[in-house]
């Protein structure tokens, strides 16, 4: 891989004008794309095999307004005063009548007609649905059902407008991102000593960003892409696209600080690594694609599209990378003095802060070991608590119109008005008492607050009964409720033979959640497996993996405890503007093992190559740790604080899907990096000392050597027409 790397990184440093050129071509071709073909983004949510799925398919068939989008203007009417009083039903009816009106709305229901108005009297709710899903409700329908909520307020009334038509959408960027990403050029900046080198790091991350980012956007007319996904793909690719920049050029610098020639410098540093950068980012790309074999398309897309982002951040930074470096040239080199000059001339002068610190680490490995594992234990606590589901208008921010309708709804009417469910059933012949019979039999289970009667649908055969909880959308009693009814129903059957479906956005969202609960660990164990295989592979050990598996594991039940105690159980839940404490995101800890696991196998790589190295040079075991590791703790430092901003800058975020994953990846970064990679990894290899290392000789010439380090490069003589032995 290094030789290959090495011809590809001095081939465009030669052919800098043809490389730039393409990539910036591409980029303006993927733009006009996406201003031609336009295109928007699809939020919903399906899990094929379902019961919930399969139910839902039906009735979008025989009943589209029972599963369509639906708007619901929630009226009060002043304090002591009820709603139901002749002057302010005339304004009820007034709005009824024009959301009928309103732009796709195939029928408004009178309050006073359902009887969608509280026990106290005092607030109404007037249902408005739609034929059609809420991806497909266009922002005009929206805004004249807003403006019939501003009428009835105009007259005396407190109104607010929820309902499944509010959902995300479009990709989010905002003051927090940019502050993000100008805090990583600080970092830049401070590393490399120099402004050149991190404007030419920043420019190489966007132009692959970019690319990333518009050929997303340019597929959406084809495929099914997100605004959650879209989010994703632009937080990964800003995150990773500049690290494995830095990563390159810091190694160039180190080199043309020892007075390599800038070509043959550019070349050995995407050899070295850039094989790195390939083998991080690969298996980035393929924890991610992995998400696909889950079954969910939204998550394959997901997946994918951050995949994808990646993939060409990647490639962006193992030949555009060389080619502005060409332009540079010896300029990259940094001046004697500098913190850059110093680390490039290790093992002369002062020692730096990371060998301070790599020194402390191993002094008392032991204890080391012991503190930094005990106290990633404790985090990781709360994890044990974790609850998955999907946000709804609760996790909405407080003060928007859809928060206070939830709200609203949830004190006047009981938090399962907010998440109904809905029973559809099946018989032979159509029977208004088979339909009673199964009202009764629901009614008599644990946890519902309401059962209404059946609506038929356009299929005689087919009913729906709509089912309130008594808890809310996201609690363990709905939850509960959903498995009782599809316990209930074999029994139902016999007695009626009616069939029954539970489904709903309620229900779909909870057989979402077990779904991706019973992929969890599954997932884990391919991603720990696939870590044995690939680190066994690359340093030639079964110590490093096996240490490197358990700190990964570490850095991700860390991060969930965090996660858990912030956004379910409310620990500086206003610091960081979480609106509502609730279940975690569904997807979050696949995600987040996902992109997890492809950084801590980056910083592995960084840090551990550099160790083997001077154990393969020396042959002296503790030595080799601290001689080793001060060459990678500065780039692996600057690494992870340039992760972190990228991934913090999304945090503030008003939206509930990327809100937690934005924190669970710039907390697991700095886990990862810090308490991890650069403190648990020197002190087991300390304590470990020449056992570290160890290999049997039969699983050592069955490995291929993938020689991500760079070996074959190190003795290799400068010039464009040496030829380095070649390595798988």
């Amino acid at each position: 891989m290094a030789v290959l790397l090495y011809r590809l990184g001095r081939s465009a440093h030669e052919h800098r004008n043809l490389v730039l050129g393409l990539w910036l071509a591409v980029l303006a071709a993927l733009i006009a794309c996406v201003g031609v073909s336009g295109g928007s983004t699809d939020d919903r949510f399906a899990v094929p095999g379902t019961e919930s799925q399969r139910a839902l398919d039906d009735l979008r068939e025989t009943l589209p307004e029972a599963v369509g989008a639906n708007a619901q203007i929630v009226i009060s009417a002043p304090e002591g005063q009820r709603i139901t009083d002749p002057r302010y039903g005339a304004v009820l009816a007034e709005a009824t009548a024009a959301a009928q009106k309103a732009p796709q709305v195939s029928a408004a229901v009178d309050p006073l007609t359902s009887g969608a108005v509280s026990t106290d009297g005092s607030t109404a709710i007037v249902q408005v649905l739609y034929p059609v899903e809420y991806v497909d409700v266009e922002d005009s329908s929206v805004e004249a059902i807003e403006a019939i909520a501003e009428k009835a307020e105009r007259d005396g009334l407190e109104t607010s407008v929820g309902g499944t038509v509010y959902s995300s959408s479009g990709i989010h960027i905002g003051p927090s991102e940019i502050v993000g990403v100008g805090v990583a050029v600080i970092v830049l900046v401070v590393t490399f000593g120099s402004l050149l080198a991190a404007g030419m790091s920043l420019a190489s991350a966007l132009v692959g960003v970019g690319v990333g980012l518009t050929g997303l956007l340019a597929l959406m007319p084809l495929l099914d892409i997100s605004s959650t996904a879209l989010t994703l793909a632009l937080m990964l690719g800003l995150a990773v696209g500049i690290d494995y920049v830095l990563f390159i050029l810091a190694r160039h610098r180190q080199q043309l600080a020892r007075g390599t020639a800038p070509q043959d410098s550019i070349a050995l540093a995407v050899g070295t690594a850039g094989s790195a950068v390939v083998f991080a980012g690969g298996t980035v790309i393929i924890a991610l694609a992995a998400l696909s074999v889950i079954g969910i398309p939204f998550l394959t897309t997901m997946g994918l599209g951050a995949a994808g982002a990646v993939l060409v951040s990647v490639l962006a930074a193992i030949t555009l990378t060389p080619a502005l470096a060409g332009y540079a040239g010896a300029r990259l080199a940094p001046k004697p003095g500098t913190p850059a000059r110093r680390a490039a001339d290790a093992g002369t002068g002062k020692p730096t802060l990371g060998t301070r610190w790599i020194r402390t680490t191993v002094k008392k490995p032991l204890i080391t070991i012991l503190v930094v594992a005990g106290a990633l234990a404790a985090m990781a606590l709360p994890a044990a608590g974790l609850r998955m589901s999907l946000p709804d208008n609760g996790s909405a921010p407080t003060g928007s119109t859809e928060r206070l309708a939830y709200d609203k709804v949830s004190d006047e009417f009981g938090p399962g008005f907010n998440g109904p469910l809905l029973v559809l059933v099946t018989q032979d012949e159509a029977g208004a008492k088979t339909g009673a019979e199964v009202v009764q039999r629901l009614q008599g289970l644990k946890g519902v607050a309401a059962v209404l009667p059946p609506e038929p649908t356009s299929d005689p055969a087919q009913s729906v009964v709509q089912v309130i909880p008594a808890g809310g959308p996201d609690s363990t009693g709905t939850d509960r409720l959903v498995r009782d009814i599809r316990e209930a129903a074999p029994g139902i059957e016999k007695t009626t033979d009616a069939s029954l479906a539970v489904t709903g956005t309620t229900a779909v969202t909870i057989d979402l959640s077990n779904r991706l609960s019973d992929s969890l660990v599954p997932f884990v164990l391919i991603v720990v497996g696939l870590s044995l295989i690939l680190l066994t592979v690359v340093f030639r050990s079964l110590l490093i993996p096996l240490k490197a598996a358990l700190g990964f594991l570490l850095s991700v039940a860390a991060s969930l405890g965090a996660v858990v105690a912030v956004f379910q159980w409310g620990w500086l839940a206003d610091l960081i503007g979480v609106p509502h404490t609730g279940p975690v995101v569904s997807f979050l800890p696949i995600i987040l093992i996902g992109v997890l696991f492809g950084l801590a196998m980056d910083y592995e790589v960084f840090l551990v190559s550099g160790i083997r190295e001077e154990w393969v040079h020396t042959g002296r075991a503790r030595r080799s740790v601290v001689d080793g590791a001060r060459h990678s703790v500065r780039v692996v430092t600057a690494a992870a604080l340039i992760m972190f901003t990228v991934f913090a800058g999304f945090v503030p975020l008003d939206d509930a899907l990327i809100k937690p994953i934005a924190f669970a990846l710039a907390v697991g970064v700095v886990i990862d990096a810090f308490a991890v990679r650069l403190t648990l990894v020197p002190a087991v290899l300390a304590l470990a000392g020449r056992y570290a290392w160890w290999l049997p000789r039969e699983l050592d010439r069955l490995l291929p050597d993938l020689d991500v380090e760079g070996t074959s490069l190190q003795k290799r003589p400068a010039g464009k027409h040496a030829k380095p032995r070649a390595h798988v």
